[in-house]
């Protein structure tokens, strides 16, 4: 599917994913959880190429916290079973695990989709006449991960060819292969920084002002979108405050109830600002594949 959403300002970009991760870590609300999981998961299961392993992966990491928490967390009146002489397994407990569990994965994948949306260009466009050192010093931390990916997977690939990966010989010998990878990624990271900081330094960089350049601009449709998203986002913190979105687990569970109208209208105006972008993207989609139709 085409990424329409990225086309947007990076200001929208930005906007919609501190709204969406923001309300994600604080909103606890069984109602609430399950529409950002499910609309986390929708977004970047259209961006992302693996789709199985991730959501194996996001399985298991969400069963890991949700039925260890029990076991640190002792507090709750509903006692499912006793172990090691009368630490209690509650159900409050394992509820609470499971929402901290969704929490988890939710800010997980909206974080996957953004290292996709708002690339180092559009993070520095959004900080660097604010904070020009700081935006150019996270953009490369940011760029870090991903290249250093890359270059340890080539590293392990050109050793696998000589019989030397971490997958042969024994239990010392495979120690030894990553170390040697560890220390190639190493000695190429050092002698990136140098190269870099040589170039930054040969461009001048620190020597005065400096000017920018960018190719974004306001259009009609990022204002349009703006309005609603600032909308959305209001109407959220309004039914928030009234308690539409009020949940306790320990040490028992009290949950804002569905005769409670600020819980609906909340989850409806979560629900739609956390579908823009995939409802974008459709709407795209929809619109090529009629025109692709009349061809």
């Amino acid at each position: 599917m085409k990424n329409t959403f990225s086309a947007y300002h990076p200001f929208i970009n930005l906007l919609f994913y501190i709204g969406a991760m923001v309300f994600g870590m604080i909103l606890m609300h069984p109602a609430f959880l399950l529409c950002s999981v499910a609309l986390a998961f929708a977004y970047y299961m259209a961006l992302a190429n693996q789709k199985s392993k991730y959501l194996f992966r996001m399985l298991v990491l969400f069963l890991v916290v949700a039925f260890t928490n029990p076991f640190f967390n002792h507090s709750g009146e509903k006692i499912l079973f006793i172990y090691m002489n009368g630490r209690v397994y509650t159900l409050e407990a394992l509820c609470y695990g499971m929402v901290l569990a969704a929490m988890f994965i939710t800010v997980i994948t909206w974080f996957a989709s953004y290292n996709i949306v708002m690339t180092s260009d559009k993070f520095l466009y959004c900080f660097g006449r604010l904070l020009p050192a700081v935006s150019l010093l996270l953009t490369m931390v940011f760029r870090f991960v991903p290249a250093y990916k890359r270059q340890i997977g080539q590293i392990a690939s050109a050793r696998k060819c000589i019989g030397k990966s971490t997958e042969n010989g024994t239990a010392l010998q495979k120690a030894e292969h990553g170390m040697a990878v560890l220390s190639a990624l190493a000695s190429w990271a050092f002698e990136g920084g140098i190269v870099a900081a040589d170039s930054m330094r040969s461009r001048g960089f620190g020597s005065g002002g400096r000017t920018s350049f960018s190719v974004y601009r306001w259009e009609s449709r990022d204002r349009g979108l703006l309005f609603l998203m600032l909308v959305l986002i209001f109407g959220i913190i309004g039914c928030v405050a009234k308690g539409g979105a009020y949940a306790a687990y320990t040490p028992k569970i009290v949950l804002a109830g569905i005769d409670n109208r600020y819980t609906w209208m909340g989850v409806i105006f979560y629900g739609i600002f956390l579908s823009i972008p995939t409802v974008v993207n459709l709407a795209e989609e929809c619109k090529w594949l009629i025109l692709k139709s009349k061809i």
